[in-house]
């Protein structure tokens, strides 16, 4: 019984830790994007793309890939991304992302909008949209 909890504790922190895919429309013209990239856009710090388009990054409502996708890329916890976007605000320096539901709604949104960016599941990616990062 022993081996069987242990397995099954690795199997659910295998789960919890799922890749997060950082997508855009195919027709944005991004092929890569580093991580500083992502984390620059997501964190209001610029508003394009390195190749000059416009870059409108949409968020995921609270969730496990929201978790994931701040701890990996930008470097914060959920509160720490709140409390960057609170100071933001105050100051008049940006708004934050759009927030959609889970990655469903997030792929659904940027393979209708070509300036998006988005992160979803990586097990969510199809040909709607292009993956320009994995973490």
């Amino acid at each position: 019984m022993k081996i069987h909890m242990l397995t099954l504790l690795a199997l659910l922190t295998v789960a919890a830790q799922a890749e997060v895919a950082v997508v855009v429309n195919p027709k944005s013209g991004v092929d890569s994007l580093s991580p500083e990239q992502i984390a620059s856009i997501f964190l209001g710090k610029s508003t394009s793309f390195p190749s000059g388009g416009s870059a409108t990054p949409v968020d995921q409502s609270d969730g496990a890939t929201r978790g994931e996708f701040s701890s990996k890329v930008l470097k914060k916890d959920p509160a720490g991304v709140k409390a960057h976007w609170a100071k933001m605000q105050f100051t008049g320096k940006g708004t934050p992302p759009k927030e959609v539901g889970g990655s469903a709604d997030v792929k659904k949104f940027v393979a209708g909008n070509p300036a998006a960016i988005g992160y979803i599941d990586k097990g969510s990616v199809d040909g709607s949209v292009k993956v320009v990062g994995s973490f």
